[in-house]
């Protein structure tokens, strides 16, 4: 039998969150056999997507590093202003404009597309065609289910810390950098296609009659068809968009 090794494991920053024990938390592990410096991360409880460096013995390795004898690691997340040795070998992409979020997610979903951020997003999708739709359109992964942001074909991706839907949307402006992305009514809620004007001679026949009298201009979504104007709800949702916007 292999002689038993330690590794000794010092999270730094925001992936203490997942330790329950804040930033600078240290966690040893005793190992009998070869094991990839990703696999004892993530057995702490630390989804890869959240770790953006990995130094040993201050150097960077990868996910892929074998641990083979006692070793010290040291990992950083995303988004830690001060780690900026090394800009080569992170691994996270900070401007990420794509995403796909979990079933759970609805409302988030709904205040990321309102500002014009495109989000895939199906309520009733199981986790492997999640998985595969995230893999095939090369998204970011949303979601507040630990494990599945540990699958291996994840490669993008961000565990929501609120459960709040606001205070989400602002986790994920913040994280992927998307303050100057934004373009508020420009995306359908429902199906997250982009808007274009259209013509009201064109669409009258599906307006109401108050409607058709108080209201002059119209969009309508590229992929679902539904109509869209600044109806009695428009303030109300500006409002939402202004606080979204600038609570980030």
């Amino acid at each position: 039998m292999a002689e038993p090794f330690t590794v000794r494991l010092t999270f730094y920053g925001d992936v203490g969150f997942f330790l329950k024990r804040g930033a600078g938390t240290v966690i040893q592990r005793q190992l009998r056999e070869r094991t990839a410096v990703k696999d004892v991360i993530e057995s702490c409880g630390v989804p890869h997507p959240e770790v953006d460096l990995i130094l040993i013995e201050n150097e960077p390795v990868t996910f892929g590093y074998v641990l083979e004898q006692d070793t010290d690691v040291s990992v950083y997340p995303v988004g830690l202003d001060w780690v900026t040795v090394f800009p080569e070998n992170h691994f996270q992409t900070p401007h990420l404009k794509q995403f796909i979020a979990d079933c759970h997610l609805g409302k988030l979903v709904r205040n990321l597309r309102l500002l014009g951020i495109d989000v895939d997003y199906n309520p009733q999708g199981e986790d492997r065609q999640l998985l595969e739709a995230m893999r095939s359109d090369n998204r970011a992964l949303l979601t507040r289910d630990r494990r599945l942001l540990m699958h291996a074909v994840v490669r993008h991706g961000c565990y929501l810390r609120s459960q709040d839907p606001l205070e989400q949307t602002t986790e994920v402006l913040r994280r992927f950098d998307l303050l100057t992305s934004l373009a508020p009514f420009t995306r359908c809620l429902r199906c997250n296609a982009s808007l274009e004007p259209v013509e009201k001679a064109k669409i009258l026949h599906q307006l109401e009659p108050l409607t058709k009298i108080y209201y002059e201009q119209f969009h309508r979504c590229i992929g679902c068809g539904q109509l869209y104007w600044p109806g009695s709800h428009f303030k109300k949702l500006e409002a939402r968009v202004w606080k979204l916007s600038h609570q980030a």
